[in-house]
């Protein structure tokens, strides 16, 4: 048996369990551990300039891809708080993400030590679990039930503190037998799908409605297999966003109060049933439920029991892995479709479709300062279907989700349920890193991308190049939009005249200075005619200095979003699209 330090280990372990990326920042009480990592050199790390967006990395790095778990890493005390909204957007989302921090000696722990705060305690209600490991011997077996927790049932993410004189003593250990947990995953019975099937198809308007734990499952093609063998359009959710392209006869359009559809709202309330998978009844996809159920019967999909209900009482319920319900249901619906007993959806899945082509939105204006509607006509005429979107909250987030098209799973990266401002360019940086060759590009109002703007630096020092398309208002968009409901415009401006960069007309902060000066590339355009050529010239930048790119939108200063508090009556504050002129990118042509 082999002798060696905690710490050694646990990097053993890591590389095993196929965990070998690493964002994070050293210091006294973790030192231990990235000695272990620089001894053993199987591991990969990226060094953050803030550990929030060190655990954000690892939220992103882990989305893009599937199997992935990203890690992130920090000392005692105020790494791991910092580290607390990371754990928390992970966990809203069910995202698996392994987070190790560092701790005071085991004696001290109850002696106000430097730095020693008991984060165990603090993260226990964001993670699957979150323990401060005493014992040096239980170092290797908390790593294998960390894995096994992040990977089994609903995922999340995961804490292990480890203090100073646990990493640094010896224990037996060896790695050449230690395998990974097996991994349980709850799967629909014959019998369920059956019933689930039946229900569906004695419906006359069915939808199918998928949520990101079809994307977890990886199990988008059954997804889509399903929705083909039945002939049933398909709602994605902002989190399922991907399951089905964008551009498939069959995908329906997305549901909600503000990353919605005309159309997929329209066929919503069209519908007599909706079988929901994977997805969790979001409350800004269905709004007050008595609208989002009335008239309709429900199945609902979940791997994890207590989602079951927890929104609404569904009329049948089944607890299973998506992927392994989609295998059962698509098994039994073929079977079905061979003997005649699928009946014929052509003329529904053609009436959500005509909706699809007509209840379109005006992207096309020519306005200076530049109408936001207009970057994302000229996002989708620049980006293909490759690209992978990264963002989280804000108006510019719900516009882009109303226009921009996404056409492949783990291509719409987004903070779903937590939002947390300055998510997207630590995320985008995760993201970048899981998959080099693609296309990144990340989408931030003005204040989401100064949360956490020192991160380009890591961008730049580690060679993580991906665009960065910055639509600059000067405002908290979103904060001004919900305060005409109080009538005030409060505390939400974020303009000023710039002593250093008159030429920016009150805009305040020049994002090109600070982009350029923290090593990256930076773009900035004022006029909608430019746009085109601008995204040309980031990917010509990206391709030779393999730093990230800022693309800088000045936009006018109040744009009010479609939104509203029912799926019934979301509103249009701009003129609709009539000609296929005012929507040259859409999915289908208007004319």
């Amino acid at each position: 048996m082999a002798r060696m330090r905690a710490v050694d280990a646990a990097v053993l372990i890591l590389e095993k369990e196929g965990a070998t990326q690493l964002f994070g920042l050293p210091g006294a009480a973790i030192n231990p551990f990235y000695s272990a990592m620089r001894k053993h050199g199987g591991l990969q790390h990226v060094l953050a300039r803030h550990v929030e967006a060190a655990s954000h990395m690892a939220e992103g790095y882990t989305r893009a891809k599937a199997g992935n778990i990203g890690v992130c890493i920090g000392t005692s005390g105020p790494a791991g708080t910092d580290m607390i909204t990371g754990l928390y957007s992970a966990s809203a989302d069910s995202i698996p993400i392994l987070c190790i921090t560092g701790q005071a000696p085991v004696a001290k722990l109850h002696k106000e030590d430097f730095q020693a705060v008991d984060i165990a305690s603090v993260a226990g209600p964001l993670t699957k679990m979150a323990v401060t490991v005493m014992e040096p011997a239980q170092v290797p077996g908390t790593f294998q039930k960390a894995f096994r927790l992040m990977r089994e049932g609903r995922p999340g993410p995961v804490l292990i503190d480890l203090p100073l004189d646990v990493q640094l003593a010896e224990i037996d250990f060896d790695i050449e037998t230690y395998e990974p947990l097996p991994i349980a995953r709850p799967a629909a019975s014959r019998a369920q799908a059956e019933k689930a099937l039946a229900m569906m198809l004695g419906a006359e308007r069915p939808l199918i409605v998928a949520g990101g734990g079809v994307i977890n499952a990886a199990a988008s093609d059954l997804l889509v297999e399903l929705a083909e063998v039945t002939g049933v359009p398909v709602v994605p959710t902002l989190m399922g966003w991907g399951t089905i392209p964008d551009d498939h006869t069959l995908n329906a359009g997305m549901v909600g109060l503000q990353t919605s559809h005309r159309y997929g709202n329209a066929t919503m309330l069209a519908s007599d049933f909706v079988l929901g998978i994977g997805n969790r009844w979001a409350n800004r996809h269905t709004g007050s439920v008595e609208t989002y159920t009335r008239g309709r019967t429900f199945v609902h999909i979940d791997i994890e029991p207590t989602q079951i209900g927890r929104v609404f009482a569904a009329d049948y319920s089944i607890v299973s892995d998506a992927r392994a319900a989609l295998e059962v249901l698509v098994e039994v619906a073929k079977e079905w479709a061979a003997d005649g007993k699928n009946p014929d959806r052509t003329a529904w899945a053609e009436e959500c479709a005509e909706r699809k082509r007509t209840l379109q939105r005006k992207t096309h204006f020519d306005n200076v300062p530049i109408k936001p509607q207009r970057v994302y006509e000229e996002m989708n005429r620049a980006f293909g279907s490759g690209t992978r979107y990264v963002t989280t909250i804000g108006l510019s987030q719900i516009q882009a989700a109303q226009l921009l098209h996404v056409y492949k799973p783990r291509h719409w990266i987004n903070a779903g349920q937590a939002g947390p401002l300055g998510w997207t360019l630590p995320a985008a940086l995760g993201v970048a890193t899981a998959v080099p060759d693609g296309q990144v590009v990340a989408l931030s109002g003005d204040y989401d991308f100064q949360f956490l703007i020192e991160e380009l630096a890591v961008g730049a020092q580690f060679n993580i190049p991906y665009i960065h398309v910055v639509v600059n208002n000067s405002y908290l968009g979103l904060i001004r939009q919900a305060q005409r409901g109080f009538e005030m415009d409060y505390c939400v401006e974020l303009a000023f005249d710039n002593v250093n960069s008159p030429e920016l007309d009150g805009y305040g902060v020049d994002h090109l200075k600070v982009a350029e000066g923290l090593g990256c590339k930076a773009i900035r355009v004022t006029d909608p005619a430019d746009l085109g050529a601008a995204f040309e010239k980031a990917k010509a930048l990206m391709a030779e200095y393999r730093v990230p790119v800022l693309v800088e939108v000045i936009l006018e200063r109040v744009t009010n979003v479609s939104m509203g508090v029912e799926i019934d009556g979301v509103v249009e504050f701009e003129e609709l699209a009539e000609r296929g002129e005012h929507a040259p990118t859409a999915l289908v042509p208007l004319d």
